[in-house]
């Protein structure tokens, strides 16, 4: 018995050594070791308070494993979203010993969800993200911003604030201008769909019909499935049901407008624009395109050129959730872009 547990020593210490000796594999033992974290009783999960112009809320965060070189804050769609849109980054980033961090933002489903349309301005969010950053102890040593669609909006709005605290900026599915995004909806993707349902389309939408089963039906069969996530509705995955099934309709509605085609009605984005300011981030930058997607993916490549260090990936079978339906170029191209910004690579590849 003494001899086999000596064995098991000699063993373990061989093991340890070599995980010394090799950072990769120290990581990689380490990073689902939640013993010295404060929030292993709830398996990551914290609720984050945050102060507003009308009091105090909370916040639902999750972090996903340990990399104190590589943490990324993931920012959902809508607003009014989920970060249930992001779950499918379960099955690429822990296998490359990536820290993550789930997050619903103020008014979205596992978050507080108050009723006063005041806190929903981009200003609000931006400083929004910062307390959460803040209670993460997140900083630009480790700290990488990943927004999706509406997220990309708030990801680029932070940066243009706080790009001193990120090591990395990930701008995904998300032109930076309204304007733009509406005129590629109606002179681009619009005129792709059958005449007969984009006549209908607009006809809705000139009469503010948005409620309108018909409305609805069109969009999700001719325009959803095309732009938004390329299978057919009942192949969508259980998680972004569950998503589209938690957005909360009062944020949503306020900020982007009824629907998906474009930003419309009286919603407070529909102006938005940062063109020109673009050209002051010098944090590295990913933006990502996508075929087929909502977003004009020359101008998600235009991103990449106008700001000062950035980066184009496109995702050739990609629409609106390419972190669906084009995995295969999508994750390889964020984690590839993760570890050239880690290791200082990044300007030489780019």
């Amino acid at each position: 018995m003494k001899i086999k547990n000596f064995g098991l020593l000699v063993l373990s210490i061989i093991l340890f050594s070599g995980c010394k000796n090799n950072p990769d594999e120290a990581l990689k033992a380490n990073y689902l070791d939640f013993t010295q974290r404060d929030d292993q009783f709830t398996g990551g999960i914290k609720m984050i308070p945050i102060s507003t112009p009308i009091g105090k809320f909370n916040v639902w965060t999750k972090r996903v494993g340990n990399n104190p070189k590589i943490k990324v804050l993931l920012l959902h769609g809508g607003p009014g979203g989920t970060h249930e849109f992001f779950e499918s980054f379960d099955g690429y980033f822990p296998q490359e010993s990536i820290e993550y961090i789930y997050y619903d933002q103020l008014g979205s489903y596992y978050s507080d969800q108050p009723n006063d349309n005041r806190l929903w301005t981009t200003e609000r969010f931006v400083e929004e993200v910062e307390q959460v950053r803040k209670a993460l102890q997140l900083d630009n040593t480790n700290f990488y911003l990943l927004g999706q669609s509406w997220g990309g909006i708030l990801a680029m709005e932070y940066a243009l604030k706080y790009q001193k605290n990120l090591k990395g900026l990930i701008i995904s599915n998300m032109m930076a201008s309204a304007p733009a995004y509406n005129k590629y909806a109606e002179e681009v993707l619009g005129p792709k769909l059958p005449t007969s349902v984009f006549n209908q389309i607009k006809t809705f939408e000139k009469n503010k019909d948005y409620s309108n089963p018909k409305y609805t039906e069109l969009l999700f069969k001719y325009y959803y499935t095309e732009h938004i996530l390329r299978l057919p509705i009942d192949k969508w995955p259980e998680s972004i049901n569950r998503a589209f099934k938690h957005l909360n309709p009062n944020v949503y509605v306020y900020m982007q407008g009824p629907s998906e085609f474009g930003i419309t009605g009286d919603a407070t984005l529909k102006d938005w624009d940062i063109t020109s300011k673009l050209k002051t981030l010098t944090v590295p930058t990913l933006a990502i395109g996508s075929k087929y997607d909502t977003m004009d993916p020359e101008h998600m490549k235009w991103i990449s050129k106008e700001v000062q260090n950035g980066r184009f990936l496109f995702c050739p079978n990609g629409s609106h959730c390419s972190q669906y339906d084009d995995q295969q170029h999508y994750f390889p191209g964020i984690i590839q872009f993760l570890k050239d910004v880690n290791n200082g690579d990044f300007l030489k590849k780019s």
